[in-house]
């Protein structure tokens, strides 16, 4: 289901999927409310977060080099912290994240995770989009803190299942 994201988000998917292809060791993964909407909820998406390793984050952003708005480099908040950038794809604001940890509820940083493992795919028609399970990110905006996201992720899953 793909109603709640507009044909400029759609292409851009499509565009940063084409792009990973061309490096097949470019590991990411489709997170936030662009993901949460290509699994069924109803949302609005504002922009679309991928999610990468640190090698992967920056062979990315060389494989969208036409859509760079703000070069990866690592930075971070009081709450987060990963190698950072910024894509433009047909007008929709794309944020590369890779190595991300956040910071924990007891003020630690979680660990860096390993993407693979827990990449799920989705599809727009016939291109398979790697995405995290919602189960998957429900506990991860818990982590964060962002209890009422993950409130929200965890109704949507009970209803799905009912």
């Amino acid at each position: 289901m793909i109603s709640m994201l507009s044909n400029d988000q759609i292409k851009a998917i499509k565009i940063i999927a084409s792009a990973a292809d061309r490096d097949c060791s470019i590991i990411w993964v489709l997170t936030g409310s662009t993901s949460f909407a290509l699994q069924g909820m109803t949302l609005d998406a504002h922009d679309i977060d991928v999610q990468t390793d640190e090698e992967s984050a920056y062979k990315l952003e060389t494989q969208s080099e036409e859509y760079v708005v703000q070069p990866v480099c690592f930075c971070g908040t009081e709450k987060i912290r990963p190698h950072f950038g910024r894509l433009k794809i047909c007008g929709v604001d794309v944020e590369i994240m890779g190595d991300i940890q956040k910071r924990l509820t007891d003020g630690l940083w979680e660990e860096k995770i390993s993407l693979l493992p827990i990449i799920q795919y989705v599809y727009i028609e016939d291109i398979k989009i790697p995405a995290f399970s919602l189960a998957y990110e429900a506990e991860a905006y818990r982590k964060m803190g962002r209890t009422q996201r993950a409130d929200e992720i965890e109704r949507f899953l009970t209803i799905d299942k009912a």
